[in-house]
């Protein structure tokens, strides 16, 4: 594997039936959103609800997800897409922004949940797995459009950039940080930690559990994406010298450490009396 994404430049189309093109981003694309719902429906008796309301939610998800990963991207990149209108539309070529997928899931979420009368928290407890793993699926889509790569970098599993696709200021650099791999190895181990979290209640999950579900991937997640945006070269906002990905990982860490710490004092309290 090592020796294949050190020596391997990936091409960005997987078929041409001209003029139908099939990318590989979007194969990724699919992948990681079929290996999301069959999480959801595997997982759906823990919270009770019926595999037919799991699999409406997912699709609810997939668009609401989907279109605020776009319409965040093109809020930060909004120079860009403002003199270039058709490629907003053009996400097989990239640009899916995840704490967009987050504020868009959330609000179909909420939409669906108010709809069918169900618990928004077990709602989002529900497809956090799904997510992790549709995450780590779904980043090889980059490698594929070399794009978010990381800095210059000499490792045996850096991997190398046509010159096309290189920044200005690393030109002559050929090999780089596989940030997608990164991303794709650490939202696998979120998704294995929180499986391990469901699986070890052995029994239908409660608000509070669920709650604890929500906001360890929230915060496992976003501190990986805080660390990993210090090798991203990629153009971004920046805020008092963060990335403003980065900005954004900040605020749900805090947030959730709050809530966790919140629910773990209470459980032990409970527990207590």
């Amino acid at each position: 594997m090592l020796t294949l994404l050190h020596s391997f430049y990936p091409a960005s189309v997987l078929l041409d039936f001209s003029p139908l093109t099939i990318h590989w981003y979007g194969l990724c694309l699919v992948l990681a959103m079929g290996a999301a719902i069959f999480t959801t429906l595997k997982l759906s008796k823990y919270y009770r609800i019926s595999k037919e309301i799991a699999l409406d939610l997912a699709i609810y998800l997939i668009i609401g997800g989907i279109l605020g990963a776009r319409i965040y991207e093109i809020f930060l990149e909004f120079p860009y897409y403002s003199h270039n209108l058709l490629a907003t539309i053009k996400i097989w070529e990239g640009g899916l922004a995840i704490h967009g997928a987050i504020i868009g899931g959330i609000i179909a979420a909420l939409y669906f949940a108010k709809k069918n009368k169900l618990s928004l928290t077990y709602l989002i407890a529900l497809v956090v797995p799904g997510m992790a793993i549709g995450q780590a699926i779904g980043r090889w889509g980059n490698w594929f459009n070399q794009e978010l790569f990381g800095l210059p970098s000499n490792l045996p599993w850096s991997i190398p950039i046509e010159i096309i696709n290189r920044p200005l200021q690393y030109i002559n650099s050929t090999y780089f940080h596989p940030t997608f791999l990164y991303e794709s190895i650490g939202s696998f181990l979120i998704f294995c930690l929180l499986l391990f979290l469901i699986y070890g209640w052995r029994r239908s999950l409660e608000i509070k559990q669920s709650k604890i579900i929500i906001f360890v991937y929230l915060f496992s997640y976003s501190v990986l994406r805080f660390s990993l945006e210090f090798i991203k070269i990629d153009q971004t906002p920046m805020f008092l010298g963060l990335r403003w990905p980065q900005i954004a990982s900040l605020i749900i860490i805090i947030i959730s450490i709050v809530i966790l710490f919140s629910a773990f004092k209470n459980k032990n309290k409970s527990e207590s009396i």
